[in-house]
């Protein structure tokens, strides 16, 4: 089978079937054919978030999702025909028709490109960790270690698969431990400049102790979680929405452990019983352009919140991208246990297969 037939999906399947062959394939999309092969739409990442974002279940029909008025290119042009309308278009996939419309070849524009990104990843790595201790006692959260490996490592190594980097440690307690142990970061195949807080500064404060602010979008993430969110994507959402900032968020599920009682004054109405609530938290991923750091004050106490807030009070575009990978946030004793035990069959297959 070719590279670009493991993207076909029959345009039956839903949208848990579509998700398993873009996860399966790693390259980001899916085209959706009718019976005879003709190309009926496609489906990106970003295409999957935003149907999630809008309530449908993982059996809706993926005709619901797709784009059912894709861009695509005749077949026998000459190459540069087709990286041309990839780059006018910001395009990352390119199906490729006969006349009768039937799909004989995509095209991935990272296949097409050549290098490492230069988009920077800042990760906030200075807090006490005050809820893990006494494990935090002597060392860094980011440092403690799941699957006989530091946090930190792990999630560098989650940006480096997709080529990102170039890295900013943020750092403040027990930064002596984090130094000693990545240096400039040449061991580990990266390149990392350090900035101290000396105070609290927060998540978005902190970014105001950058002397050499990054030009192109960039990465900030916690220190203390573990994802396997595809950073690739990501940027590639952030940029398709042209928005100034973006925010990872999961979806959380909570329940009332009562009957929740609906009236109309003294009315009786309705006994829901022990409801299932869904909200959208933040997952503490972000992207950010450079025109952010106009909304930060520099040196003061700074939460990434309230950057939010205020970009949306200012009219800037700020999206939110739907995680629906592995993720886990490190705060507690018990969710650091839990990782201990998932990481060996999370991690570590990604591993063996590098």
């Amino acid at each position: 089978m070719k590279l670009w037939e493991k993207v076909i999906v029959q345009d039956d399947r839903n949208l848990l079937e579509t998700m398993k062959v873009i996860n399966e394939s790693s390259l980001q999309f899916a085209v959706v054919v009718d019976n005879n092969g003709c190309l009926l739409g496609t489906v990106t990442d970003g295409d999957i978030r935003r149907g999630l974002l809008k309530g449908y279940g993982l059996d809706v029909s993926i005709k619901m999702i797709m784009n059912s008025n894709p861009v695509s290119e005749l077949a026998g042009q000459h190459p540069n025909v087709y990286k041309h309308s990839m780059s006018v278009k910001r395009l990352r996939q390119l199906p490729i028709v006969n006349k009768q419309n039937k799909v004989v070849d995509v095209l991935f524009a990272d296949r097409m490109e050549h290098g490492t990104k230069h988009n920077k990843v800042v990760l906030m790595l200075g807090g006490l960790g005050t809820r893990l201790r006494p494990l935090t006692n002597e060392i860094p959260k980011p440092m403690l270690k799941v699957g006989n490996k530091p946090i930190l490592e792990t999630i560098v190594d989650g940006f480096k698969q997709f080529g990102f980097s170039q890295f900013i440690f943020s750092v403040n307690y027990k930064k002596e431990i984090i130094k000693d142990y990545f240096l400039n970061g040449e061991a580990h195949n990266i390149n990392i400049d350090y900035i101290e807080e000396e105070k609290r500064m927060g998540t978005a404060g902190a970014l105001s102790l950058l002397t050499d602010r990054p030009k192109e979008p960039f990465f900030v993430m916690n220190g203390d979680l573990l994802t396997q969110i595809n950073f690739q994507h990501l940027m590639q959402f952030h940029i398709e929405q042209d928005a100034i900032a973006t925010m990872c968020v999961r979806e959380y599920q909570y329940q009332i452990p009562y009957g929740v009682v609906e009236t109309d004054g003294t009315n009786l109405i309705n006994i829901n019983e022990k409801p299932v609530h869904c909200s959208f938290v933040n997952a503490g991923v972000y992207v950010l352009d450079a025109a952010v750091f106009d909304y930060i004050p520099h040196g003061e106490f700074y939460d990434m919140p309230t950057l939010f807030k205020e970009l949306v009070a200012n009219g800037e575009k700020v999206a939110v991208f739907p995680i629906h990978e592995y993720w886990l946030d490190i705060g507690q004793i018990t969710e650091f246990e839990q990782a201990d035990r998932e990481y060996q069959g999370i991690f570590r297959k990604e591993e063996l297969v590098k």
